[in-house]
């Protein structure tokens, strides 16, 4: 048996924005769901983090949400596992309450797991583990000590492992736990990566310029093999163009065709700019093509980089950069916690519009 795994939807994202409807429409309705049908998987598992918003729900957000993937799934007559990770509720203590269980009731095809669970699929038996806190951590470590299955899917916070590309983050839960199992599935950290048993399978799609040129998608279980195959999402939010008009002429600047980029964000890296009122009709032809949103990066330094990833290997990345600061100051305060506030709130400034 093949089951379809996909995590951290976050649907809601970036202010509930209609673009990223759009852009997330197009990846289920052209991509994902076909996909399904071409390979004949009815069975999806959700690895936590559904919707973006932890306290509440935008109406407009959950109407999109219904058309485009919860309705489709009842006309494709597929099933649906869900767990609950922690941008569904709205206590950091409890999973108690949760988007899924107060907004999902009525699909007889979706089961919420919102508590440690043993389910089999296809004959095998996978030990499904939430988010977890301290309402439920003595009943989840428990239940990784006893269970007899050799598969865990859940929505784990472990250390080691990069939230985002380049983004290495400090988990709450010791690894060690997880020894035991043949193979450790988790949502949370939107860059995919493996060490050992444990793999962190990403986000679907780009949803800041943190996932840029991180490939994204979802993955396909085999039941039997208890093999992991990655299908990657075609399909890109964010793009970085280099304009270098030496040895250019006006035509090489007007006929570029920018219509791919209706609807993403661009980052346009200059490298050389001679004739400022050609760079303006470059500009003014892709905001006519309808670019959400353009940045221009003027490069000063002239270093005739062939991208600018090479910049940005040389720098710390933020989250380092509020570590220092944090450990560097000079009063007496639980910076563990300060550390976790940071970070938290860092994370809440990527979604931010």
């Amino acid at each position: 048996m093949k089951v379809a795994l996909i995590t951290d939807q976050h649907f809601g994202v970036r202010n509930d924005s209609p673009v990223f409807h759009d852009f997330f429409e197009k990846f289920y309705l052209n991509f994902f769901f076909p996909y399904l049908q071409d390979n004949g998987i009815t069975e999806i598992i959700d690895l936590g983090d559904t919707f973006d918003r932890r306290k509440y729900i935008n109406f407009y957000s959950l109407s999109r949400t219904r058309q485009y993937y919860y309705d489709e799934l009842v006309r494709r007559n597929l099933k649906l596992t869900s767990i609950v990770g922690n941008h569904v509720i709205p206590y950091r203590n409890t999973l108690s309450i949760n988007a899924l269980d107060l907004l999902l009731n009525e699909y007889t095809n979706v089961v919420n797991i919102s508590e440690p669970k043993e389910i089999v699929f296809g004959g095998t038996k996978i030990l499904f583990v939430p988010w977890i806190c301290d309402d439920n951590h003595e009943q989840t470590m428990k239940m990784l000590e006893e269970t007899h299955a050799q598969v865990v899917f859940g929505h784990l916070e472990l250390g080691g492992f990069e939230m985002h590309k380049g983004v290495l983050a400090d988990g709450h839960t010791d690894t060690e736990a997880f020894s035991k199992f043949d193979l450790v599935c988790s949502g949370h950290y939107h860059h995919r990566s493996s060490k050992g048993n444990i793999h962190y399978l990403g986000c679907p799609y780009e949803m800041t310029w943190a996932d840029y040129n991180d490939p994204k998608g979802f993955h396909i279980f085999d039941t039997e093999t208890r093999e992991l195959t990655f299908v990657e999402n075609p399909y890109r939010m964010f793009h970085k163009l280099f304009y270098d008009d030496i040895g250019k002429t006006l035509n090489d600047i007007t006929d570029k065709d920018f219509s791919e980029y209706k609807n993403t964000f661009i980052k346009v890296i200059v490298k050389s700019k001679t004739n400022p009122y050609w760079f303006d009709m470059y500009i003014d032809k892709l905001e006519k093509a309808g670019a959400v949103n353009i940045q221009v990066v003027e490069d000063h330094l002239n270093l005739n980089l062939e991208d600018d990833d090479e910049i940005i290997n040389e720098t710390e990345d933020t989250l380092t950069i509020l570590r220092k600061y944090v450990d560097n100051i000079e009063l007496e305060t639980d910076k563990p916690a300060l550390d976790e506030l940071m970070r938290s709130l860092y994370e809440e400034a990527l979604s931010v519009e």
